[in-house]
């Protein structure tokens, strides 16, 4: 008959646990994953100042939402369609791919010529 040996391994509580991560570390990980993963932040100054502001074709507020205080427009990774519009002005559309920075986007729509609705 063969005998066999058995080896029995045994740890501790503390030892065998998953080690918690220190903070430092975890904000590092969350640091590096930004910058592989950039985002961007647009701070919009727009004439008139309630123009409507489109994401990719999502209406996401009025400019006077995104110009810097507190927040500016949020995009993520990727080349992004600005749209900023008003009724009796020119539509802008411009393209922003995020770079990980806040950028700042000065836009004066120019107006139609007729005015129509409005009671200006």
């Amino acid at each position: 008959m063969r005998k066999v040996l058995l080896t029995v391994v045994l740890c501790g509580a503390a030892a065998c646990a998953k080690r918690q991560e220190p903070d430092s570390l975890v904000k590092a990980r969350a640091l590096m994953a930004e910058a592989e993963n950039p985002s961007g932040n647009l701070a919009l100054l727009c004439e008139p100042t309630d123009a409507e502001v489109y994401l990719d074709g999502v209406w996401q507020g009025l400019c006077s939402d995104f110009t810097g205080s507190p927040k500016g427009l949020g995009v993520g990774i990727g080349l992004h369609q600005i749209e900023v519009k008003k009724q009796g002005y020119w539509p802008y559309t411009t393209y922003y791919e995020a770079s990980g920075a806040r950028a700042r986007l000065t836009i004066r729509l120019r107006a139609t010529g007729s005015q129509t609705g409005t009671s200006e």
